[in-house]
């Protein structure tokens, strides 16, 4: 199923996406797309039937704006350097073990809303990422197949990264990652069983109509399975977490100089196969 939420930002309604591209509405059978639902078979049970019956109303999708697909997120939890072409492109080497790191929930708004520019920020970066959707509390997994048996569904991240505040300012990397409207996710929220292998989706990634990113989940150093168990070992995963799993190469940090940061005015497009598109303006804060 492809999950969303609509409406006006804060007050969205949980919508489907239905085999032939027509938008429904779900706030009949449930209050919204979160972690609760994820957790509860039955309701998503309900959701397939209702969708396979053809009796879930249609919205009008004219001017309804898409937010996240995903309400009430308890953590965003992220993958550094998971892709061996973009440790190339950085001249990092290739981490022995994820490199983990966190976003905000609050960072995440819809994947066409407007995304700001820092203040005295010079060096805001785009990066197209695979966002993994926890759908069962997982702690202490023991093998990448189980933990795939905890994932939900997947969507489309941008992680936007702002590069000083990252690595030139000292300290950890949160300060470059966590600048309010850093992380627009969806549009949709796949469940796993529509989306495929994680380890074989395209990734790409424009600005100003220029192709900048174009990789495949399959250059992962830690593929999904891998990072959900080895992030289990850490802290609990619960349903309604998400967590970016890293970026291919051709990030505006890997370009030689002068390096296309981002600035006010440029348009950042973004999909994964079978995921979905985003579009973001970005405009200073």
């Amino acid at each position: 199923m492809k999950l969303l939420r609509v409406g006006t930002a804060g007050a969205e309604r949980p919508a489907l996406l239905d085999a032939e591209g027509t938008l429904r509405d779900l706030s009949g059978l449930v209050s919204d797309i979160d972690g609760d639902l994820l957790a509860d078979s039955a309701a998503l049970d309900r959701i397939r039937e209702a969708a396979a019956a053809g009796t879930l109303p249609e919205l009008d999708a004219a001017g309804l704006r898409t937010g996240p697909p995903l309400g009430r997120i308890g953590k965003v939890v992220c993958i550094g350097l998971n892709y061996h072409d973009h440790a190339r492109e950085t001249g990092a080497e290739i981490p022995a073990e994820p490199i983990v790191f966190f976003k905000a929930a609050d960072t995440v708004v819809g994947p066409d809303d407007t995304v700001l520019v820092p203040r005295k920020s010079q060096k805001t970066d785009w990066e197209v990422e695979l966002a993994v959707v926890i759908g069962r509390t997982a702690r202490y997994l023991d093998s990448a197949d189980e933990a795939l048996g905890h994932v939900a569904g997947y969507a489309v991240a941008n992680d936007v990264s702002e590069r000083e505040f990252q690595i030139e300012r000292g300290g950890t990397w949160d300060k470059g990652k966590n600048c309010e409207t850093f992380n627009p996710l969806g549009p949709w929220l796949v469940t796993a069983d529509e989306a495929g292998d994680p380890q074989d989706l395209a990734l790409k990634l424009w600005v100003n109509g220029e192709l900048k990113q174009d990789g495949s989940t399959a250059d992962q150093i830690f593929p999904v399975g891998e990072v959900v168990r080895y992030v289990s070992q850490f802290m609990t995963l619960y349903p309604g977490d998400v967590i970016n799993t890293g970026t291919p190469a051709g990030v505006a940090m890997g370009h030689p100089e002068p390096k296309p940061y981002l600035r006010a005015g440029d348009v950042v497009e973004l999909e994964i196969e079978g995921l979905g598109r985003q579009r973001q303006e970005f405009k200073d804060a």
